[in-house]
């Protein structure tokens, strides 16, 4: 089948969640907006619905579903408006808990990976430093073996559920003189002696916490090792694909999102005595915003067919994060346009989607990097191979 193509019962679970989102989720957002901070408890709530393990094993109390469902999740979360939420069950279960179900050991996927899935913990995963961040390559925190501890020390940034957050997959140099072959996988409890984090004031995203962590002689279990010393860097390079699909479908999603909202406000809202969805050139902008995020989700359609088909597809899901985050900019941006002075005020949800949509072109790799990728597997003829 295809993303184009999905079932009766893919449509239910659609319904089922939008009513679940709008009951658990919606009421609360513009609190934990201003908090700064997610209730706990509708992970749990998320977790009893099967909603944080839908491409997971049922052995680890997933629902072992195709990789649809996970578009209509990532797809229906970004219609509560804030970015930060959606961004922070994004981040769960498709940027940090996939490296234990690939790597993790039994112990480790029956510590950790089963209560992410019941929403008992959250997870996030640490990789970018202060003074590495596009070049994972770089990172300076190290983890040296001790007896049956590794003693690590460095720091990291950016971590999205950072600061609330239960454990995380960080990146460690395990041999500091080489590169890539140098960095191994870790997780790493937030409540650790030696652990500290400290959030980030951010421009958007302001439900979730972004922190700053520091690690000062934190002894980490030898047992909490992911997968083979010195394989760190290939699992992050295999995880990146999906890390950077389902950004792509949120920024898609985002840009519709704020369009529906604006189609319903041209409508209701009038000027020189009729509503502002009359006059020519609003009705073409749009009409050109529509059509363009049209034909970027039949490709995001094609790359999630190939996820779902198991296919490690670089460069399509590299020009997926690229066409959408850039595209979702401008979308938001102009119809932000049509709010007039409304739209710059807190009163209105596109304000913001307008603040939240900027970070779009930076996580999960910049543009920079994207169009990168993509000139190396055109022109260079380079062809990524998932080890």
């Amino acid at each position: 089948m295809h993303a184009t193509e999905l079932t009766a019962e893919h449509q239910i679970f659609r319904e089922s969640l939008r009513h679940f989102i709008q009951k658990e989720i919606n009421p609360h957002i513009d609190q934990w907006e201003r908090e700064g901070q997610i209730d706990k408890n509708i992970w749990k709530k998320m977790g009893e619905m099967g909603y944080m393990g839908l491409n997971y094993p049922e052995s680890l109390h997933g629902l072992d579903l195709d990789f649809y469902y996970s578009l209509i999740f990532c797809e229906e979360l970004t219609y509560c408006y804030s970015g930060g939420f959606a961004i922070s069950a994004l981040v769960i279960q498709y940027m940090s808990a996939p490296y234990l179900l690939k790597y993790g050991s039994e112990y480790l996927k029956e510590k950790y990976l089963a209560p992410v899935i019941l929403g008992d913990m959250v997870s996030a995963v640490a990789i970018t430093e202060p003074g590495a961040g596009s070049d994972v390559q770089g990172i300076q925190t190290t983890a040296v073996l001790q007896g049956d501890h590794y003693i690590v020390n460095g720091s990291k940034t950016f971590i999205t559920n950072g600061y609330y957050g239960d454990f995380f997959i960080t990146a460690v140099k395990t041999d500091p003189n080489a590169r890539s072959k140098g960095i191994s996988l870790l997780v790493i409890d937030r409540n650790a002696e030696g652990v500290t984090a400290n959030k980030i004031d951010k421009m958007g995203w302001h439900a979730s916490d972004t922190a700053e962590l520091g690690f000062n002689q934190v002894r980490v279990p030898k047992e909490n090792l992911l997968g083979v010393e010195g394989d760190g860097f290939k699992y992050l390079m295999g995880g990146l694909q999906l890390e950077r699909l389902t950004a792509a479908i949120h920024s898609l999603a985002t840009a519709q999102s704020a369009i529906d909202y604006t189609l319903e406000y041209i409508e209701q809202r009038s000027a020189f005595k009729k509503p502002l969805k009359d006059f020519q050139v609003i009705r073409h902008r749009m009409a050109q915003l529509i059509a363009d995020v049209e034909i970027n989700k039949a490709y995001v359609y094609h790359c999630c067919d190939l996820q779902n088909e198991g296919k490690y597809a670089v460069k399509e899901c590299s020009i997926a994060k690229l066409q959408t985050s850039e595209l979702a900019k401008k979308v938001v941006d102009e119809c932000l346009q049509f709010f007039g002075g409304y739209g710059f005020t807190e009163d209105y949800k596109i304000a913001r989607l307008y603040r939240d949509v900027r970070v779009g072109t930076i996580i999960g790799g910049t543009s920079e990097i994207m169009r990168e990728i993509i000139a190396k597997t055109s022109i260079d003829k380079v062809q990524y191979q998932n080890k």
